[in-house]
């Protein structure tokens, strides 16, 4: 399944199961309204009259009542909606789970910063926040609601037990559920369940106020109105348990199938089905299993890679049984399992010890973007052919693109990796990226910082200026990747900082480029995230943002008017749209004008347009580095992850 298939397919499930669920959260909101106007009748003394069910259900006072519930259940859903905004890191949070720093000295902890950064830039997709959760349990998850918030949080049960191609199956499996848009559906399900849950904590404190108010009272009108209590408490814990076992079965019946569809990807993605196989394999012999510790556990339970909680059933596991899956990533397995084993502490293996040294490759050089020449047998592909291949490649990791940000990483100076994982440092390896290369620009973009910037952070400027004056074309996009994590934790106000510092960089550049205006652009969607936008607008109806970005692309392709003439007639021809190539080159207000109209383009038409930018930038089947770096920031910007795949 590609990219945009996966991702059109999550939102119409998202679609259908949140149809499902409204729907039996009516007839629950029916029952409850049912439930309470029957109590307020019996509080108000009418136990003698003699039909309390026919008064309870008159319009008036079933209608404010069924209102009322309505707004209990929206008011809790709104309410965990917001406790999560902030995303991945939220859940995180709620599970116990501490941020890993890069600068750990543990050799576990950093193969695991090491496994999800390669998987990261390996995918053409922001590195997510990796949390540690201090549970023995062998467990995983990923958490957001898009790419941009996204969290992965591990157990130290799992990085003490898994060797290095083990945690690297289980990455890539909660890699896909990023890339396969299930993150932000796991999230809704979580607040939409914790608004039907609120019916029956509030049944709850009904029956504890019966329970304590109750006494002594004689009267009547006492008796009655504890009776009111009793029932309406007592209906309402019913109704809202069983609409959250109601749920929790649609929730569990969609999640077993995502999970067997994120083990699929995650051999797709590694090419080694003894990784995630024998981390499952791993999970079935140990004696702790899955479970986690957490009180919060259960709300989040479709989101691990193992189930977190026992069910009580098969019909409410989330979570298909470990035999099948395995069978399904090892189809000759002959149904032996590693001897069980406590959760004793274990020195690290062998192989990932070595990781921790593992080159810290990246995946913009060589390739079909990104590459400097030499194909492979076959020759350099053209044209359309470089085109489709890249659309097909979109949220498709493999192997390969492994291997090569293994290489790419390796290949950085050791001073901005350290540089890239540290608050002030990062802030200056960014400025120093964006600056420009003409002598003046520089100039006066220094002064801009001087008069801007924290101290701390010129002075690490400083000290990055040998290593940054040598950066490789290809070098500057995988960096920005690997600080963005660092970035997200800024306090509002030391951003505000930051983002008043990339304002005034762009400001003072005397001839700002296409790439400059990228990087910029994706260093502000990675930390504060895109605004979010209905996409439903066609082609068609986006002529002029169309125009604007393609004419820009193939400028930074060859630059001379006639192949800015022709790339832009091909263009609309293969898009069914008339464009109007813009001959001069265009400001960044001017491209961020074009890139949130084209943020509303239907996910159907969005191949047809990635095609295009491609076409655009290629030439003589070739595409440099300083072009993919482009191509791959805008590409990033439209919510289409891209990995770069050999020629």
């Amino acid at each position: 399944m590609d990219f945009f298939t996966a991702q059109d397919r999550a939102r119409r499930l998202t679609g259908r199961l949140v149809l499902l669920l409204l729907l039996a959260v009516a007839g629950l909101i029916v029952a409850a309204s049912v439930l309470v106007a029957l109590a307020v009748v019996l509080f108000d003394g009418q136990l003698g009259g003699p039909d309390p069910l026919a008064r309870a259900l008159e319009p008036e006072l079933f209608g404010l009542v069924a209102l009322g519930v309505v707004a209990v259940v929206l008011g809790g859903a709104v309410l965990r909606h917001l406790q999560l905004r902030a995303g991945g890191s939220a859940v995180a949070e709620a599970l116990g789970g501490r941020a890993l720093n890069a600068d750990t000295r543990n050799e576990r902890e950093r193969v695991l910063l090491n496994v999800v950064e390669e998987m990261a830039i390996a995918s053409g997709m922001p590195v997510p926040a990796v949390y540690l959760l201090d549970d023995d349990a062998i467990n995983a998850f990923a958490a957001g609601y898009d790419p941009q918030d996204a969290a992965i949080g591990v157990t130290r049960g799992a990085i003490e037990h898994l060797d290095r191609d083990q945690l690297q199956g289980v990455i890539a499996h909660e890699f896909s559920h990023i890339l396969h848009g299930d993150m932000r559906l796991n999230l809704r399900l979580v607040a939409l369940l914790h608004g039907i849950l609120v019916i029956g904590l509030i049944g709850r404190l009904l029956l504890r106020g019966a329970a304590a108010g109750g006494r002594g009272r004689a009267s009547r009108r006492g008796g009655g109105a504890q009776v009111a209590l009793v029932a309406g408490g007592a209906g309402l814990m019913l109704v809202g348990y069983a609409g959250t076992l109601c749920g929790n079965l649609i929730k569990a019946a969609v999640s077993r199938q995502r999970e067997f569809l994120a083990d699929a990807s995650a051999v797709q993605y590694t090419r080694n089905p003894e990784g995630i196989g024998g981390a499952l394999q791993t999970l079935a012999a140990y004696r702790l299993g899955s479970r986690l510790m957490s009180p919060q556990a259960a709300e989040f339970s479709h989101l691990y890679f193992g189930s977190g909680v026992r069910a009580l059933s098969g019909w409410t596991a989330t979570h298909p049984p470990l035999e099948a899956r395995i069978r399904r990533v090892l189809p000759r397995w002959d149904g032996t399992l590693p001897e069980p084993f406590a959760p004793t502490p274990r020195a690290p293996k062998g192989d990932a010890a070595s990781a921790s040294s593992q080159p810290r490759g990246g995946v913009l050089g060589g390739g079909v973007l990104g590459g400097s020449g030499g194909g492979g047998a076959g020759g350099a592909l053209a044209g359309a052919a470089i085109a489709g291949a890249v659309v097909a490649s979109v949220g498709q990791p493999d192997p390969e693109a492994l291997a090569r940000a293994r290489r790419r990483l390796a290949g950085l100076d050791e001073r901005l990796v350290v540089a890239a994982h540290d608050p002030f440092a990062a802030r200056a390896l960014v400025y120093g990226i964006l600056m420009g290369v003409d002598p003046a620009s520089r100039e006066a973009q220094r002064r801009v910082l001087a008069n801007q910037a924290l101290p701390e952070v010129l002075r690490e400027l400083d000290a990055l200026d040998a290593p940054l004056a040598a950066l490789a074309a290809g070098d500057r996009l995988p960096l920005i990747e690997l600080a963005l994590p660092v970035l997200r934790q800024l306090s509002a106000a030391q951003f505000a900082r930051f983002r008043q510092c990339l304002a005034g960089l762009m400001a003072a550049e005397t001839t700002p480029g296409a790439l400059q205006w990228a990087l910029h652009r994706l260093v502000l969607a990675g930390v504060e995230g895109e605004r979010r936008a209905r996409r439903d607008r066609p082609l068609r109806d986006l002529a002029g943002p169309l125009s604007l970005l393609l004419s820009t692309l193939a400028r930074a392709g060859r630059g001379d008017a006639d192949y800015l003439i022709e790339s832009l007639a091909q263009a609309g021809r293969a898009l069914g749209v008339a464009l109007d190539p813009v001959r001069e080159p265009s400001s960044a207000a001017e491209l961020d004008w074009a890139m949130e109209r084209l943020a509303r383009l239907a996910e159907a038409e969005r191949p047809a347009l990635l095609a295009a930018m491609v076409c655009c930038v290629e030439q003589d089947g070739h595409i440099a580095p300083e072009e993919a770096e482009l191509l791959r920031a805008v590409a990033w910007s439209l919510g289409c992850p891209l990995p770069l795949r050999e020629e």
